[in-house]
């Protein structure tokens, strides 16, 4: 019964945010796009629950939020890690070698492709098809900063520095 309650509670205070993000936005539901994009920074997805009641406040059904979160691959309906570590597998990375890169960070986080997140969400691991930095290949992004001509051992004590900074925070 208590667990029930906490959730409650934990729902109605998230539903506080998203009412102030979409108020942001004067309820406008052709900015559907920014209010999803607020929501998912603030919860770091797109919670079910969340985009229902969004549709609610924009008057609009939950098919076609969901309809917009579906088509865009920068939303993700499934929760992310605090960092997020993105690898591009573009033609030029891939031939300078990404796809070791993207098999030496899995076995380091104990990830798949199919598990792309940790169980303590401290990581989130993403392939991506380009980054628009050929240039530098193979190109990493974590965290929205660019890591270019990366090696494995590089990409490694990138993620080991993370793992120890949040160690030394929590």
């Amino acid at each position: 019964m208590q667990a029930k309650k906490e959730k409650s509670m934990q729902l109605a205070r998230s539903f506080n945010k998203v009412i102030e993000i979409v108020n942001e936005y004067n309820c406008d539901s052709t900015k559907v796009i920014a209010i999803m994009q607020a929501v998912q920074e603030e919860y770091r997805y797109l919670p079910e629950e969340v985009l229902t009641y969004v549709a609610t406040m924009l008057d609009m059904s939950p098919a076609t939020i969901y309809g917009v979160a579906t088509f865009y691959s920068h939303f993700s309906l499934t929760p992310k890690g605090k960092n997020i570590v993105k690898i591009c597998d573009g033609t030029a990375c891939h031939v300078k070698g990404s796809g070791k890169l993207i098999d030496a960070v899995r076995k380091k986080l104990d990830l798949s492709a199919k598990t792309i997140t940790t169980p303590d969400m401290l990581f989130t691991l993403e392939t991506v098809s380009c980054l628009g930095a050929c240039g530098l290949a193979p190109v990493i992004l974590i965290n929205d900063e660019v890591y270019g001509q990366v090696s494995i051992k590089q990409t490694l004590e990138l993620i080991e520095d993370l793992i120890k900074k949040e160690a030394s925070n929590g």
